[in-house]
């Protein structure tokens, strides 16, 4: 059967802390920040607080679209990872989830779950316009102000949090209106309160995401600089950008945070090319047609001949349009000034691929996998080379590499199941749609293909056995997230 992540059916939208995740923030300042002992550890513990993220990112991965661009979500991954070196965050066991919109939108949830919008990279047109956005989010996990507002919540109605729940699931999913109508339909005396604590929250964040940009390297004006210009943007818009709607821009905070960071030594790094190529990746996903982008890089090349991501979105965007011959005219000028840019040398796979120069690849990919062993872009330009050549079983091998290192990624399990399937392995088959069920919420489904799975290996008792327990694993997974969410 067709793997669908629309297929998530588990009813999950019930009153439940989460409703409060993204809306409440605790009373206090920067310098007032929360001991290891306090109230908040005692109500909900870090691993609790691990526990319902994953709870939260199952049933976001199972309702909301999501980008499985191997380079996007191993920049934003990278990126992230580099900027919790330097910031407070001690519980660095981070998932992430790249979500296929282009509207402005990052958010942080509890048990250290980071979600980014394709967008992002579209409205911040500097790498650390982008790395002060997610300061900003890291500063909600280090700060743990979900445990901190869990106090606040025992002041509110349970009945409204279900409402809640449903309505930030909503907008997230792209259902703007929708979304925010259904929060505006709680207790208006209970939002004016959320607002307050999201305010004390947001100035909290964005002192810490500048303490922790200077720390990273970054200049944190950038942070102002963004607010500055958003607002400038969006000033008289009836509907903002959701990034907006959650983390409101006025002319104190902006003053606030601008000051602020005029404290810290000038200097810092500002952008930074690879940045800007992954710009360009997003700028091609949210074109209406291959054509229009190609006219769009094309005019940018115009505009600036020495641009790098100009001419390597165009290369891409001829690529996919189909005009192979002036793709790779447009691209050797970057492969000749950096022969080792493993960006520059993916693009060139993929065009090779399409040109079905499989020769040209096999050999590229062989000489990039000397240089960036790990590389998991890398590794599924790999897999993807071995398909076409029409050797699944190969391909099953560094997949299964894949997942040694990325267990938790749904995309890789999605491809593991197609990559069995080739192989004929249909036990691993469903093996895998078991794994990919799980990682979306859908654990009924995930169940039954375990169930499909034994049958196939009923011969097999060590396989079956460990297939058993796996099954009893996501049973009391299920029965778990159930009771945290009833």
């Amino acid at each position: 059967m067709p793997l669908n992540v629309r297929t998530c059916r588990m009813n999950l939208l019930r009153p439940s802390l989460f409703a409060l995740a993204c809306l409440l923030a605790p009373p206090g300042t920067a310098s007032d920040l929360p001991s290891l002992g306090d109230a908040s550890s005692a109500i909900v513990s870090p691993e609790q607080e691990h526990q319902l993220g994953r709870a939260w990112l199952s049933l976001l991965r199972g309702q909301v679209p999501h980008l499985s661009d191997a380079q996007l979500k191993d920049y934003v991954e990278t990126s992230v990872y580099r900027l919790s070196e330097t910031s407070q965050l001690q519980d660095r066991r981070l998932e992430f989830v790249l979500l296929d919109s282009p509207q402005l939108n990052a958010f942080a949830a509890p048990g250290g779950i980071i979600g980014v919008n394709g967008g992002l990279f579209l409205y911040a047109q500097t790498e650390a316009e982008y790395a002060a956005v997610l300061a900003h989010e890291l500063a909600h996990l280090s700060q743990r102000h979900f445990a901190r507002g869990l106090e606040a919540q025992q002041r509110l109605q349970l009945p409204m949090m279900a409402t809640m729940l449903a309505g930030i699931i909503a907008a997230a999913a792209g259902a703007g209106d929708a979304g925010m109508a259904a929060i505006a339909s709680s207790q208006a005396a209970a939002m004016q309160e959320m607002r307050r604590f999201s305010r004390q929250n947001e100035q909290e964040a964005d002192r810490i995401g500048l303490l922790n940009l200077e720390k990273a390297g970054y200049d944190p004006r950038a942070m102002p600089s963004m607010f500055e210009r958003l607002m400038r943007q969006y000033r008289y818009d009836a509907k903002p950008p959701e990034f907006l709607l959650t983390h409101p821009v006025t002319e104190s905070r902006i003053a606030d945070t601008r000051n602020r960071a005029e404290q810290y030594r000038p200097g810092g790094r500002q952008d930074d090319h690879r940045y800007q190529l992954m710009r360009a990746r997003v700028q091609l996903v949210y074109e209406q047609t291959s054509g229009m982008a190609v006219k769009r890089f094309r005019a940018l090349l115009d505009e600036n001949p020495k641009s790098v991501a100009a001419r390597y979105g165009l290369s891409l965007a001829l690529t996919k349009s189909g005009q192979l011959n002036e793709a790779r005219e447009v691209l050797l000028p970057l492969l000749n000034q950096v022969p080792n840019d493993i960006d520059y040398n993916l693009a060139a796979v993929a065009l090779d691929i399409t040109a079905n120069r499989i020769q040209e690849a096999e050999m590229r990919v062989k000489r990039l996998l000397a240089l960036y062993p790990g590389n998991y872009p890398l590794r599924q330009a790999q897999a993807d080379l071995l398909l076409k050549q029409n050797q699944p079983a190969a391909a099953e091998k560094v997949i299964s590499q894949l997942l040694a290192s990325r267990p938790e990624d749904p995309d890789i399990w999605y491809l593991a199941a197609e990559v069995r399937g080739l192989s004929g392995d249909i036990v691993g088959v469903h093996q895998a749609r078991a794994e990919y069920f799980a990682l979306v919420g859908n654990y009924d489904q995930a169940i039954e293909q375990l169930d499909f799975a034994k049958r196939r290996a009923s011969g097999n008792f060590q396989l079956a056995a460990r297939m058993d327990a796996r099954q009893r694993a996501l049973k009391e997974e299920k029965k778990m997230i159930e009771e945290m969410l009833r």
